[in-house]
């Protein structure tokens, strides 16, 4: 009998982890803390709910506590969203007794916060734009004086805006863009109610296309075992976002940057790595790392790397040869987000029918359509077509529901 898994996060990712895993004879299940995620209405549910451990970090350990007892058996954890990474990392000492937790539980928490992630980076030679982790109004001040424009503010984590009222131009915004000092500096009091530590970023340069995926899965001694890369074609929003179509691409030196830097410091589990190609100067660069399951591993399995199921093979002990991407073409879609994407670059000149066309030409894999999971799928559906008419006739938009 193999062992139960529990995939911590009910979002689209921790469904398909879910499903991924059941076709191999896994009992599997997940739980969230947001009873709106599609795992709580998936036929590959339904996710139990849990406290936020954000908010409630004791009951959501005494949850976990619980549902030890409830499976009766040392059930693998594998988290899908940074909120359980950091939660995970926080209480590792009294949930190891109860549950398998990856060995890189530790650092995958160091990374799944930007200030210690881009710290790491620094530290270990990742390329990256210029950055500062301004701690208040001066350092804004100075990154300004010397920036080169366009720049963006981010937060340390995209759910810090997610607070602002109604109407706030920031309200659920990943990143805000600024093409002159006095514009970030306008932008970072916009931004500095919701917590005045923020990062501010030189933007690297080049179309969307430069842009890179990386995903690999490290065993609990750092030796990688298993990855793969994909090309973003589009995201949402243009230029900063998740990807809503990419392809498998073999890019050596972005594999190399993305490899060098998490085995030397020792990494192990699932990593995401988006980078980006300088147009400037022709440099494979950091966005950022992503150290849990995610979407744009999902693309993965279509490209003969299921990296849930690898990464749960080593953490029950099952000694994993090598995995290599297996060099098939198709184009990974996430419907949802798509119909937001279209319109935003259409209207930037950046896409034409033919192209749009173009992009769709089979094979095809989709992140968020499944047969067997229709209720979902028709949701996502209905999304998208909303979003896509509203973009093409309506008013202007470059965000998903």
């Amino acid at each position: 009998m193999l062992p139960k898994a529990i995939i911590a996060g009910a979002f689209q990712t921790g469904v398909l982890s879910v499903r991924n895993l059941q076709k191999r004879g896994v009992d599997a299940y997940c739980f969230d803390s947001d009873e709106r995620l599609q795992g709580f209405r998936s036929v590959y549910g339904p996710a139990l709910l849990c406290p936020n451990p954000d908010a409630d970090s004791e009951g959501w350990l005494q949850f976990m506590l619980e549902l030890a007892d409830d499976l009766g058996e040392q059930a693998v954890v594998i988290p899908s969203s940074d909120r359980y990474v950091l939660a995970l990392a926080r209480h590792k000492d009294r949930l190891a007794k109860h549950f398998l937790i990856s060995p890189g539980i530790d650092l995958q928490g160091q990374l799944a916060l930007k200030q210690t992630q881009y710290r790491l980076a620094l530290d270990h030679g990742m390329p990256m734009p210029r950055t500062t982790m301004a701690k208040g109004r001066g350092d804004i001040e100075s990154f300004a004086a010397g920036a080169k424009y366009p720049c963006l503010l981010k937060p340390w984590h995209f759910r810090e805006w997610e607070n602002f009222p109604d109407g706030h131009p920031l309200l659920n915004q990943k990143v805000g863009i600024a093409h002159s000092a006095s514009e970030l500096l306008d932008l970072y009091e916009l931004a500095r109610p919701a917590n005045p530590e923020m990062i501010a970023q030189e933007i690297i340069q080049g179309p969307d296309t430069n842009k890179r995926v990386y995903v690999g899965c490290y065993d609990a001694s750092g030796k990688r075992i298993a990855n793969a890369m994909f090309k973003e074609l589009r995201c949402v929003p243009t230029g900063f976002g998740p990807a809503t179509v990419s392809e498998p691409v073999d890019d050596p030196e972005a594999d190399a940057v993305c490899n060098a830097f998490l085995e030397t410091i020792g990494y192990s589990g699932i990593c995401e790595i988006e980078v980006k190609r300088d147009a400037d100067d022709g440099m494979v660069k950091l966005i950022e790392a992503n150290p849990r399951l995610s979407g744009g591993g999902d693309a993965a399995p279509y490209a003969g790397v299921d990296l849930v199921w690898i990464h749960y093979q080593d953490m029950i002990g099952r000694t994993q040869e090598y995995v290599s991407p297996s060099g098939k073409m198709f184009k990974h879609i996430v419907v949802r987000s798509e119909g937001a994407a279209v319109p935003a670059y259409m209207r930037a000149g950046l896409l034409s029918w033919r192209e749009l066309f173009a992009s769709y030409k089979p094979p095809l894999a989709f992140f968020d359509l499944d047969l067997r999971d229709w209720k979902i799928s028709l949701e996502n559906l209905a999304v998208c077509l909303r979003q896509l008419l509203s973009g093409l006739f309506g008013r202007p938009r470059n965000k998903v529901d």
